[in-house]
């Protein structure tokens, strides 16, 4: 064959080879969209270890499709893009808080009695008859918030919170929460509508406190059995829905304010209906903020009730603003009040008769939860404080794991962590959620009295659960610690010789793309890339060259979520 027909031939063949993908490539560039929106001279640090900085970003229909440099720019605007300036103000990814209560975070609902934080039984009397001229009608539920149980309760009065409560209040029934939510203080109506008196059994997850010397209740209730007695009050409140459904926009507008544009529900009490106020909210075009709806998995009830419910509203595209396919359950309870379940009992606590903690839902419960909800598509989110608790959760995802399931777990607080569960997390693909931003995250001294130094001097091991390669996760369990992720990353910068994370560019990964994959949804949001959606945050500063300080001092100047901005700040 000469060369010529070689050629030709072979030329022949290549064309035919090659005219599918050539013909894909023109009708790709003859759809090219041009931008909606382009920000340009910006800080951009995208949190994509490909592609980690760039100046610009070109936007249309809400998806990411160029990100790069300012003179890369001119193939994707034309004169209908709007395009901004940042004026090197920085670009991140919109923040993720894989943790906070936005439900109940801003309701009046939760709320109509405010009680000074630090001042004992008699000193809150003023506060008391403040909320008492606040009563619409007889038998109207009093609902409160604000106290804090260690200044309240001082021992040298001779008087119980059901006794002060039952004479200030004679007519209607009493709930406030302590500021942690893990304690309440009722009166003897609200115990006789929840059905929990002095015989009563504590339910699952919950006690009631008992007076030494009367053997009735004193009117302290902890978790669960608090948690029973808000839902009832919760549910006679006056206009529920219509006053459910504005604290849940208060809450979104807070959140976004924060430049939160992803969060993961810290709980959602669907008997309270929630799950019905948010699909109103959707309906109305009023969501503002990507969400994981967690159903909350109420550990008085049984398994087959709440397993049908949680069928019925499953929800796992990514793509959805609002997804359905994890639940919150709790293993133990919190440290502060004895609840958290330790290995080794307390040194003090205010529950005398258990002395190492409790379970709101026992081990073996658990485990059998874990089966049932891989079989319908839910993974887990699960409150765990005491290194007990931890230890029986992570038992109970192994067992999972080994049965199959592929389901995403996380574990959040992990305020005490056996030196032996550590690796786990990394080998049993468990995500592992901190509030870094919490007051006490690098101050153990609170717990000195509790657990003593030695056993504080191990606790909130984020660090050592970092360096093992798990992924580590930002949340702020709002209202409990501040709302905005600077504080957490700012916290986490501070103690990165110690506790905090090695730098600044962990810090923030662990509030925007590792909490994307604690969600599942990494594909979709918490990095800056072509493809993805346009969820966004600017800072007035590039927080990558600022002290701890300075990053508190950083302001949220705009928030994008899907291409569109729902937050300006008032000096922009």
């Amino acid at each position: 064959m000469s060369n010529r027909n070689w050629f030709k031939k072979t030329t022949a063949i290549i064309c035919i080879f090659l005219y599918p993908q050539l013909n894909n490539l023109a009708g790709a560039q003859a759809q090219l969209k041009m931008a909606d929106l382009a920000l340009i001279d910006a800080v951009i640090y995208t949190v994509n270890e490909k592609q980690p900085f760039a100046t610009a970003v070109a936007i249309a229909d809400g998806t990411i499709i160029y990100v790069g440099e300012n003179d890369g720019l001119e193939d994707f605007i034309d004169d209908q893009t709007k395009v901004i300036s940042l004026r090197q103000q920085m670009l991140l990814p919109g923040f993720i808080d894989t943790h906070s209560h936005i439900f109940e975070g801003a309701s009046q609902v939760g709320g109509n009695c405010q009680l000074e934080k630090n001042a004992n039984l008699k000193e809150q009397i003023p506060s008391l008859k403040i909320c008492r001229q606040n009563i619409s009608k007889k038998g109207a539920w009093v609902i409160g918030h604000g106290f804090q149980l260690d200044a309240l309760m001082d021992h040298q009065l001779k008087i119980t919170p059901i006794r002060l409560l039952d004479e200030v209040f004679p007519n209607n029934p009493v709930v406030i929460m302590e500021e942690s939510s893990h304690a309440m203080l009722v009166n003897s109506y609200a115990l006789h509508l929840a059905k929990l008196n002095s015989s009563a059994t504590p339910p699952p997850g919950g006690r009631i406190m008992i007076d030494p010397d009367t053997r009735e209740p004193n009117g302290i209730l902890f978790d669960n059995a608090g948690d029973i007695v808000m839902e009832i009050a919760w549910n006679s409140a006056p206009d529920v829905f219509n006053q459910s459904y504005a604290g849940l926009l208060a809450g979104m507008n807070e959140v976004i304010a924060n430049g939160i544009t992803t969060i993961g529900d810290g709980r959602m009490y669907w008997r309270r209906n929630w799950y019905e106020v948010w699909q109103q909210a959707l309906k109305d075009d009023q969501v503002k903020v990507r969400t994981s709806i967690r159903p909350w998995i109420y550990p008085e009830l049984s398994m087959s009730k709440q397993l049908k419910f949680l069928e019925e509203i499953y929800q796992p595209d990514p793509e959805e603003l609002l997804i359905v396919n994890q639940v919150k359950m709790y293993a133990d309870g919190v440290l502060h009040f004895g609840t958290a379940k330790l290995s080794q009992p307390y040194q003090t606590s205010w529950q005398t008769d258990i002395p190492s903690g409790l379970n709101y839902i026992p081990p073996d419960q658990l485990s059998a939860w874990l089966k049932q909800l891989n079989k319908i598509g839910y993974g887990a989110h699960i409150h765990a404080v005491g290194d007990a608790g931890i230890n029986e959760a992570l038992n109970a995802i192994e067992q999972s794991r080994k049965q199959g399931s592929q389901q995403k777990y996380a574990l959040t607080h992990l305020e005490m962590v056996n030196d032996k569960d550590i690796a786990r997390f990394k080998s049993l693909n468990v995500d592992a959620d901190f509030q870094a931003g919490a007051e006490f995250f690098g101050d153990h001294s609170w717990v000195y009295n509790l657990i003593g130094k030695k056993r504080a001097s191990k606790l909130l091991p984020m660090r050592k659960i970092f360096d093992t390669g798990a992924n580590v996760t930002f949340s702020s369990d709002w209202t409990v610690n501040p709302l905005n992720p600077l504080v957490a990353i700012a916290n986490s910068t501070r103690l990165k010789h110690t506790s905090g994370l090695p730098n600044i560019h962990d810090a923030i990964k662990a509030a925007t793309i590792n909490g994307a994959k604690a969600l599942g949804i990494d594909k979709i949001t918490g990095s800056i890339e072509v493809g993805k959606s346009a969820d966004l945050v600017v800072l007035s500063d590039d927080i990558t060259q600022l002290s701890p300080q300075q990053i508190l001092e950083t302001e949220i100047v705009i928030t994008i979520l899907q291409g569109e901005v729902v937050y300006v700040s008032v000096d922009e």
